[in-house]
């Protein structure tokens, strides 16, 4: 199994979309790429940790690659704006890749290059070496499947999910 970290708007629209690829294992949201250790919400949301809300993905390979991760990660949030997805505005809203490896790191690279193509604007997405992941409270795991009905998850998590549905990716089979 091989983990990918990505930060791309709440923790919460990436970890609905990422359940549902086949090949992906886990999906637990949580907080890097910041100074403060052991974050909490109240504080990743105050600005002052430098923390993004992230989810690490373990995946396996032999089913989905890393590069197809990231092209998921492109089609699940907006790259163009900073600090920002919608109405989430911070510096915790950021798109971030937290890579593992130079691998990791150079096929992030080719991926911004290739997903560049498709947006009108540049993509601000930061490209960082993970140095420490935090899980998130349990509050915030497996949120849109354990809130479905909450005002957020329908307008704001349902539609990347629609959207992720009309890509042709794999979805998992019902129980997997």
């Amino acid at each position: 199994m091989e983990q990918a970290t990505l930060g791309g708007g709440c923790f919460w629209c990436l970890e609905a979309v990422y359940q549902m690829v086949e090949g992906i294992e886990s999906v637990v949201s949580g907080y890097a790429a910041g100074q403060t250790k052991n974050p909490d919400y109240r504080s990743v949301c105050s600005g002052t940790t430098g923390h993004a809300e992230t989810v690490q993905i373990t995946f396996d390979s032999k089913v989905i690659s890393y590069f197809e991760i990231l092209e998921i990660f492109w089609i699940s949030h907006d790259p163009t704006t900073l600090n920002r997805q919608g109405n989430d505005v911070g510096t915790q809203y950021r798109s971030i890749i937290l890579y593992h490896s130079p691998e990791q790191k150079k096929q992030a690279e080719q991926s911004i290059q290739k997903a560049g193509e498709h947006f009108s604007d540049p993509i601000v997405t930061q490209v960082e070496i993970l140095k420490e992941f935090y899980p998130a409270e349990d509050y915030h795991q497996n949120y849109f499947r354990t809130n479905p009905k909450q005002a957020y998850c329908h307008y704001v998590i349902k539609p990347k999910i629609d959207k992720y549905l009309k890509t042709g990716f794999k979805v998992k089979k019902e129980g997997s």
